[in-house]
């Protein structure tokens, strides 16, 4: 069964990243992964429908932060802060050039060279590798979202 080895590939993604990432960051990546199998649906914005890859990800940040991104991914490259793919750490975002044009495409940064996503028509949000040649070649650049200190969501509750 191909998913039984996805899921146990993702498990251990999700605890390696628990491991080097921030608990809200782990947390995001937590609930990410709750959402691979979600179909694909063009202007989709939940889990009920579907996503396309940037509302996947604008919800994505609205549920697990509270904090709310554009709606399209030219404008969340556009709304977000530029770091090197050197600096990359989970809940971070990466843009691929897929229709010709830049930032057409996002995805979260999961950690391990991988990132979650919505892909296209036809597929699910899931899980893939950055470092293989179809996305390194339209790899675009990654951004980190500012953390909005004003949201209660991300306030530590000791």
């Amino acid at each position: 069964m191909p998913e039984r080895g996805l899921v146990s590939q993702i498990s251990t993604q999700l605890s390696a990243v628990k491991g080097k990432a921030s608990d809200q960051a782990a947390g995001m990546v937590e609930q990410a992964m709750g959402l691979l199998g979600v179909p694909y649906r063009r202007g989709g914005n939940s889990e009920s429908t579907g996503f396309d890859c940037s509302g996947f990800v604008r919800h994505l940040y609205e549920q697990s932060v509270g904090q709310i991104l554009p709606r399209r991914a030219v404008d969340q490259a556009r709304a977000t802060e530029v770091i090197d793919r050197e600096e990359l750490k989970p809940g971070d975002l990466v843009f691929f050039n897929t229709m010709r044009r830049a930032f057409s495409h996002v995805g979260v940064y999961v950690g391990d060279g991988k990132f979650i996503h919505a892909p296209r028509a036809g597929k699910a949000v899931n899980v893939d590798d950055m470092r293989n040649a179809y996305w390194q070649k339209r790899f675009n650049g990654a951004r980190r979202v500012p953390v909005n200190s004003d949201n209660p969501k991300n306030e530590n509750s000791n």
